[in-house]
């Protein structure tokens, strides 16, 4: 053991206590790495132990060339060491030059496997595998959850050539490889893979609904270009050596049954869960038995042995500037300095003096205690979801958003009450009064569509309102919070659909027997003949409605979230008159056969509801089935084209135009000359033209997965970019239209040859000098429907013939069906 300088701090935490060390860190991801450096420029004993032989071992393992994100974006960074988003390669070689620079104590390949304390005033003894043993007044635990990799759990899990990690791609070439897992890592290793090999993706599901919309759209455009093959409900039985080549057999059950597919390795990217077993046997303890909890630690991030923390991800913090903070907030804790979480000027400023004369703690108890949601969340995740919210407050009687807003944000209830108001035509508004604790605006959430009732402030009204993105978080990440916004959601839909003809407490019941089930895009949900198996409410994206005639399918209907379908063979007690297929990634709610006639049995009246709107579809539909193949087939355009996730889409009629290019220029003179449309490209039919330009999703991809939260959606529909952006590129990768670019403010002016000529201004006639910093980060452009202009749209109003329009896919579709 290399001898370590005197610590300068006198009044550490256990300072009576001897040890070799004020500190061991044990893993040197973000959290650790940045414990060491704060502790070095404290003057503490320190070391730094790593299991491998590199530092930061998570990140060691990303993809080659992945691009690493700093997120929050808000949030300052506190460390000793470099961050900032870039490429794996650059971060990491910054790391190892500070570590160099600094001088902070690493050990590599020192895997420790066990930690113990000598007394309740002893020091820590830390062992490790290779038999050396380290004691110190403080341990720092940041072991991560990557070392406890999700194994396939069948026979030959662990032969040589099943791999759980994957770091370049391009090392291998011309194999038949298996990629387990359809995650974000799964589908960017299979990606990565089939561009010198034949790749198979497994994935246990039979749609993509744990990745990032990017993902989702480039996996499936491989898959379609046959650069990939998907197998569905798959679920691996057993790995087997076969003694040739290839030398692996890769055994599963599939749709068709039992499969083999003949391979040369296998990659399964199934996630890692917290290494429970080893962290106990460190005497610190978990809140409960699920394999996923992390463990119980303070608000200084201390376990229930003093003296022992735990920062990373095992702390609750996965994301690197957060981890990197925490391990700084650490050090300072242990060093018995002040310490003020980073996030918490922040936090003020976001609660808005609400409770201002409490301390953030006490303030995030107070949230936890009040709002039933938030009950099973740690204070770490409370802080989270509070560095996503603004606390709001309003007057008795003052709208909080009217019904058909396309606002999207999640409203908690703080103190006071709101009303809910259901309208429906020609029916008694139905008034729901939710107290403090209650939540609300969860319909928009996760239709993407239009508020489906209004909510009125109730007295002494305080409100949380939550970013989108935050509530999605929370969701991905706690099954309580989920199914409780799912068994409110299938309340609010059931009032909504079904109308006032139910109690609370009934709806509440019946809730309980609602199933939620995914489809794919052009998936059939049932088909023309089948026998009814329920009633299916759209909870998100859309559905067309066909029917075979003369041997063709010919489409009746077009029906978007907020609608049901499939009650009128429940209804007449006969089979599907009508097939019903997603459009995009549909989400629905099945209220099963048996539980829909209960329903009717207990309230009749439920069945004269239905049967009067059974009739006036019946009506619709012998009307629509008249039309013919050619609307069919326009309407069957449009959907292909994407309007069954749109809000709004620019539509030309070929017939009018004359190719003059108004549209564009006008739009790119609105938008300091960058267009945000392409006429020319797009698909035509029937000479209607779709050119490229947003349709303003109602799910829009470009949301997910934007760090700084910087698409914002208007109360009109319209999606926009606003000044926050930080021009990662997230959403043009992940729009599946093409209709986002990367751009910098101004681009270059085009100037004439005289200008060239007299004045020197550009490189060449007709081509000037540029006004910008040509090395200036791009950013996001896209249609924002000139929200700005009161006038609408430039591009329709730019057209001298009015071969352009705007228009919701709702009306274009009314007018080609009827």
């Amino acid at each position: 053991m290399m001898d370590t300088p005197q610590s300068n701090q006198a009044k550490m935490m256990f300072a009576d206590v001897q040890a070799d060390y004020d500190v061991v860190i044990i893993g040197s991801g973000p959290a650790g790495l940045a414990a060491a450096a704060r502790a070095h420029e404290l003057g503490n004993r320190h070391v730094l132990l790593e299991a491998e032989n590199h530092a930061s071992d998570t990140i060691y393992k990303y993809q080659k060339g992945k691009h690493v994100m700093a997120e929050p974006g808000v949030l300052p960074l506190r460390c000793g060491l470099p961050f900032a988003e870039g490429k794996r390669e650059v971060i990491l070689n910054d790391w190892n030059k500070g570590l160099t620079d600094q001088g902070i104590h690493i050990e590599y390949q020192k895997k420790v496997n066990g930690i113990s304390k000598a007394g309740a005033s002893g020091p820590f003894q830390v062992s490790c595998e290779d038999g050396t043993v380290y004691t110190s007044r403080t341990i720092i635990l940041g072991i991560g959850l990557q070392g406890n990799v999700r194994k396939m759990g069948v026979p030959g899990e662990s032969l040589p050539l099943v791999q759980y990690t994957l770091a370049d791609p391009e090392e291998f070439k011309d194999e038949t490889i298996i990629v387990i897992g359809a995650g974000d890592a799964g589908i960017e290793n299979a990606i990565g893979l089939a561009k010198q090999n034949n790749v198979y993706l497994m994935n246990r599901d039979d749609e993509f609904g744990y990745c990032k919309d990017g993902n989702r759209n480039l996996v499936l455009a491989a898959e379609k270009a046959g650069q990939i093959k998907i197998c569905y409900k798959a679920f691996a039985v057993e790995v087997v050596e076969t003694g040739s080549n290839p030398p692996l057999e890769f055994v599963f059950d599939g749709k068709n049954g039992q499969e083999r597919i003949a391979c040369h390795r296998i990659i399964a990217r199934l996630g890692a869960i917290p290494p429970r077993k080893l962290v106990e046997s460190f005497g610190v303890q978990f809140p409960n038995q699920n394999p996923t909890s992390l463990p119980v630690l303070s608000e200084s991030y201390e376990s229930n042995v003093p003296g022992l923390f735990i920062v990373g991800a095992l702390g609750g913090y996965p994301l690197i500037k957060q981890a990197m903070n925490q391990g700084y907030e650490v050090v300072q804790t242990i060093n018995q300095l002040p310490v003020v979480q980073v996030d918490e000027p922040i936090l003020r400023e976001r609660l808005a003096g609400w409770q201002k004369s409490k301390s953030i703690s006490e303030i995030l108890d107070e949230v936890l205690a009040r709002v039933d949601l938030f009950k099973s969340l740690t204070k770490l995740q409370a802080r989270e979801i509070l560095m996503e919210s603004n606390s709001r407050q309003y007057k008795a009687g003052e709208v909080i958003f009217k019904k058909n807003d396309y606002t999207n944000t999640f409203f908690t209830i703080l103190e006071g009450s709101v009303d809910i108001v259901f309208e429906k035509d020609g029916e008694k508004p139905q008034v729901i009064s939710l107290p403090a604790g209650n939540f609300f605006g969860e319909m928009g959430l996760v239709s993407g569509r239009r508020r489906t009732a209004t909510i009125k402030a109730g007295k002494n009204c305080i409100v949380l309102e939550t970013a989108r993105r935050g509530i999605l978080k929370l969701i991905a990440t706690s099954d309580e919070a989920r199914k409780k916004i799912d068994a409110r959601f299938i309340i609010n839909s059931l009032i909504t659909y079904i109308g006032n003809v139910f109690s609370v407490d009934d709806l509440l019941e019946l809730s309980k027997e609602v199933e939620i089930k995914r489809f794919n895009a052009k998936t059939t949900i049932f088909k023309e003949g089948d026998e009814p198996d329920g009633l299916y409410l759209i909870r998100s994206g859309s559905v067309s409605v066909s029917k075979n005639i003369n041997g063709k399918d010919q489409i009746l209907a077009y029906v978007s979230a907020g609608n049901y379908v499939g009650e009128m063979a429940l209804v007449d007690n006969s089979k599907r008159t009508a097939s019903v297929n997603a459009v995009v990634m549909t989400e629905v709610l099945i209220l099963k056969a048996e539980s829909f006639k209960k329903m009717v049995d207990k309230n009749p009246v439920l069945l004269q509801i239905m049967r009067a709107k059974m009739i006036d579809r019946t009506r619709q539909n012998t009307s629509h089935e008249a039309l013919g193949q050619d609307q069919s087939g326009i309407a069957n355009f449009f959907l292909s084209q994407g309007l069954g996730e749109a809000s709004d889409v620019l539509v030309i009629d070929e017939s009018l135009c004359v190719q003059c290019n108004n549209c564009e220029t006008a739009c790119s003179e609105t938008h300091d000359g960058v267009s945000r449309l392409n006429r020319a490209a797009g698909a035509t039919y029937a000479k209607l033209h779709i050119p490229i330009a947003c349709r303003h999703c109602e799910n829009p991809s470009c949301m997910k997965d934007c760090p700084p939260d910087a698409l914002s959606r208007g109360s009109n529909g319209e999606v926009f970019v606003n000044d926050s952006c930080i021009g990662c590129g997230n959403c043009e990768r992940n729009c599946p239209y093409g209709v986002i670019q990367m751009a910098v403010n101004k681009p270059p002016k085009k100037g004439a040859g005289l200008s060239w000529l007299l004045f020197g201004l550009g490189e060449e006639p007709g081509h000037r000098a540029p006004d910008y910093d040509p090395a200036a980060r791009k950013r996001a452009v896209k249609c924002d429907m000139c929200k700005t202009i009161p006038a609408g749209p430039s591009c329709v109003r730019a057209c001298p013939t009015g071969a352009a329009i705007r228009v919701s896919p709702e009306k274009l579709l009314k007018e080609f069906l009827g």
